[in-house]
């Protein structure tokens, strides 16, 4: 990628809702998974009729939508394939993103139209296969999570001018080559690698000698704990100038199984944050506070650059917890509903007297005082305890549709 062109923002999205809300937020293109051959089998993923609503949506804002069909099929799985991708004939997205040869033959003979995409599950560690998926047919291949920022470097300049380089640059991190593990499988039954990853990564461990039942070994390093899988998450928000040197054509950014508050926070910061380099790094590195103090009020693991900057050491991982850190809560996105009102659909209680902060696509994050709240029907409630419930808060100032509220936390 040439420097001065801008690189692609890619967004997840487990929804549509979400899907709309990451447009909104500054993507410039969203990767969501249909109901069969995503490896988010735990997201609510998209119906046949939502992905045609969504691409469409995209479209009309100049945005585009990658539908992810990464599993490593089985024998029983080609047959709900080939279903699928003839149904995608009429829905137009912009590339698949695929990982199983099979797959992509299958996608290649049947819906030739839509460019394939290669996953970072195919272990894209060299230029060499990269140029091997391109003479497949392939336009764009998702680097390993496990390559430096020289080796993508790399990979970029001895690329076909055709063929475009992703690289994940925010999210959470997996303990297993480039998403290839067993563990779930192993302990629970259910394959990571078929879109059922039941994430013991995040699981807290003891050791047991076999003839000592109940007696538990220590395992701890340096009496940090016993999360020995649980990496910190990735974010590379401080290091844009380096993405963009390196020549990466689309960043993308981890969690399908995210909310529309994670989404729009993170997509607006990092839109904010790739314009600005691009504008004037002075400007950039002026409001590289605000960038990294907004990505933080999402709900996420303490952050570490992964493998940009060489082999991550014990600095990387997290040993006495597997919780998230909580920098907001969400409480809900204005929507216009089919009658011209602005409403809201509560996510978490909602109630008079609430301090909260409106945030919106252009940047500006408002703190606002909950004045009142109204019923669909008008009535004046004193809260909104019940997720799903459609109210019109009075904030003290004119709502936006796609104004979002988050709840900062103490």
């Amino acid at each position: 990628m040439n420097e001065s062109k801008k690189p692609e923002l890619l967004m997840p999205a487990g929804s549509l809702p979400v899907l709309k809300t990451a447009v909104m937020y500054g993507a410039d293109a969203v990767y969501v998974g249909g109901e069969s051959l995503s490896l988010r089998a735990g997201a609510k993923n998209f119906t046949m009729a939502e992905l045609k609503e969504g691409v469409a949506f995209a479209h009309a804002h100049g945005a585009k939508v990658y539908v992810a069909a990464n599993i490593f099929a089985h024998n029983q799985d080609l047959r709900p394939a080939l279903k699928f991708f003839l149904l995608l004939k009429n829905v137009m997205p912009d590339g698949l993103i695929m990982s199983d040869p099979g797959l992509f033959s299958m996608a290649a003979e049947l819906c030739p139209e839509i460019p394939r995409h290669i996953s970072t599950q195919a272990n894209n560690t060299n230029y060499g296969t990269f140029m091997f998926w391109n003479k497949q047919g392939a336009t764009r291949a998702v680097a390993a999570r496990e390559l430096s920022l020289q080796e993508l470097a790399e990979i970029r300049q001895s690329m076909p001018e055709d063929m475009e380089l992703e690289a994940f640059v925010h999210g959470a991190m997996c303990i297993s080559y480039s998403g290839r593990c067993l563990i779930s499988s192993f302990l629970t039954g259910r394959d990571a690698n078929q879109g059922a990853c039941t994430h013991p990564c995040r699981w807290k461990y003891h050791l047991v000698e076999e003839t000592r039942p109940g007696s538990y070994m220590p395992v701890d390093e340096d009496e940090r704990g016993t999360y020995l899988y649980n990496s910190k998450d990735l974010c590379m928000i401080e290091h844009i100038p380096d993405l963009l040197s390196a020549g990466i054509d689309s960043l993308k950014v981890e969690g399908r199984m995210k909310n529309a508050l994670y989404v729009a926070t993170v997509a607006r910061a990092y839109r904010a944050a790739i314009d600005d380099a691009q504008e004037d790094p002075e400007k950039y590195f002026r409001r590289l506070p605000w960038y990294l103090a907004e990505v933080k009020k999402c709900t996420t693991r303490p952050f570490c650059t992964g493998f940009y900057y060489g082999q991550p050491d014990t600095a990387s991982q997290i040993y006495d917890a597997a919780t998230y850190e909580h920098g907001a809560v969400y409480m809900g996105t204005v929507q216009r509903e089919e009658d011209g009102r602005l409403m809201v659909e509560q996510k978490n209680k909602f109630s008079v007297g609430d301090t909260l902060e409106l945030m919106r696509p252009d940047g500006t994050n408002l703190p606002v005082t909950v004045r009142g709240i109204l019923s669909e029907e008008g009535e004046a409630l004193e809260s909104v305890p019940h997720p799903g419930q459609k109210f019109i808060p009075d904030l003290g100032v004119t709502l936006q549709e796609w104004d979002i509220l988050r709840k900062p936390e103490a």
